[in-house]
């Protein structure tokens, strides 16, 4: 595999989640597995690659005062546990297994990321207000334990739902959530380094996901409410849906 071509994967993938506060895992997710990776293989690159994408972009939001403090820290805890049990998951399922479950899992994600780009408008955003302090630990939780055996879906989940559920301001939400994915990143990438005697690691994958998206996590940090995101999202599902969709019905 060509480390140059997964660093353009990465810096298109990380332009899309520092912009939507969602993507990367999913987009990089589809791509390795279109390529032939290992459901395995394809999560654990991903996430030790996020390791330096998210630091830059947590980083960088965090300099354009796009983090709310409060929900970052009752989020990434609980985020990071569930991504820990997430790859230990995903490291004991059989190779071939691994791959339907986590194309059945980026399908689903993919429909989902559509279903809410197209019918839910900007106008049905924050209607309902959670206040249950234990919210955010399960969004957390659930979040991180769907990322890190799914490949991808950190954001997807996170995101609308604390832009429907909570006050917050859009920006603050895509720079929190970016952010506590760098928790979540780190704890999967220890869930799945722990038991590296059962998958195997292409490193030049992982190097080439983690220079592209570093080196575009600023730049995709700047321009949060300046692309535009439902069209945008709107491709970047509709390709996830095709993809793991024909993967599913090939297996």
């Amino acid at each position: 595999m060509n480390w140059f071509f997964f660093a353009l994967a990465g810096s298109i993938a990380q332009l899309v989640d520092g912009s939507l506060g969602m993507g990367f895992g999913l987009s990089s997710s589809t791509l390795l597995l279109t390529l032939g990776a290992s459901a395995s293989v394809a999560s654990v690159a991903v996430h030790i690659a996020e390791i330096g994408t998210t630091l830059a972009s947590g980083a960088s939001h965090w300099h354009a005062e796009n983090v709310d403090k409060k929900i970052l820290k009752r989020l990434a805890v609980p985020g990071g546990i569930g991504a820990l049990c997430g790859a230990t998951f995903l490291s004991f399922i059989d190779a071939s297994n691994g791959r339907v479950f986590i194309s059945t899992l980026l399908l689903f994600l993919g429909f989902l990321l559509l279903y809410r780009n197209i019918f839910q408008s900007s106008e049905n955003s924050n209607l309902i207000e959670i206040k249950n302090p234990n919210f955010l630990t399960y969004l957390g939780f659930t979040g991180g334990f769907v990322d890190a055996s799914g490949g991808g879906g950190w954001g997807p989940i996170v995101t609308p739902t604390l832009l429907a559920t909570t006050r917050t301001e859009p920006r603050k939400v895509i720079g929190t959530v970016s952010a506590a994915e760098f928790i979540v990143a780190l704890a999967a990438s220890v869930g799945f380094l722990a038991n590296l005697s059962r998958i195997d690691v292409d490193w030049s994958v992982v190097g080439g996901l983690a220079l592209g998206g570093t080196l575009m996590a600023p730049l995709a940090a700047r321009l949060v409410g300046k692309l535009p995101k439902k069209p945008l999202a709107i491709c970047v599902s509709i390709a996830i849906i095709i993809f793991n969709g024909v993967r599913v019905l090939t297996s």
